[in-house]
């Protein structure tokens, strides 16, 4: 059983300097992302977080986060499907602070006309959480804000207001642990 693993947010997008939701959309770094993600990769090194593996979301933006972060530190990664982001269907490519879509994160059976819903993405991400638990490796997850925002809700209790708001910051490193 493992006991914790990390979570770190992909680096900097052109879709986050313009304030856009990417979602599933492909987006890639930044040149400042690229310089964040080499810093988390040294930072994971030099305070000696000890990891046997860093699982990444397919999408570019994480991928090339997490290539960065192995690089430096010599863990090996591999590509977990579980941690792509959640598609937000309608609003990506809109405003991230954007009203409408604040409200719409509260309705969780929602699937925003053509994307996934909190319930579904919560499924796979509490299913690949479980799976981490139950696994005798120590983990570092790349992935992204949304995805986030459920990892934070499988450890406590949130409500409608605190979940949407939700937000760690690019190449924030966080680690969790299980209560075993």
């Amino acid at each position: 059983m493992s006991d914790h693993f990390y979570f770190v947010r992909h680096g900097e997008t052109v879709w986050n300097v313009e304030n856009k939701i990417c979602g599933a959309t492909d987006i890639a770094l930044t040149e400042k992302g690229h310089k964040q993600a080499i810093e988390t990769g040294e930072t994971i090194l030099s305070t000696g977080i000890d990891a046997d593996e860093i699982l990444t979301s397919p999408l570019i933006r994480a991928y090339e986060t997490a290539r960065h972060i192995s690089e430096i530190t010599g863990i090996p990664m591999r590509v977990e499907q579980r941690l792509i982001e959640q598609n937000f269907g309608k609003y990506e490519s809109t405003p991230r602070d954007g009203a409408e879509f604040h409200e719409a994160k509260k309705h969780m059976a929602s699937r925003f006309s053509t994307g996934e819903s909190m319930m579904q993405m919560a499924q796979r991400i509490y299913n690949l959480l479980d799976d981490i638990k139950n696994d005798e490796k120590t983990y570092i997850l790349v992935a992204h804000n949304g995805i986030a925002r459920i990892v934070e809700s499988y450890f406590r209790e949130m409500d409608n207001e605190e979940f949407s708001s939700f937000g760690i910051k690019n190449c924030e490193v966080r680690r969790y642990d299980f209560s075993l």
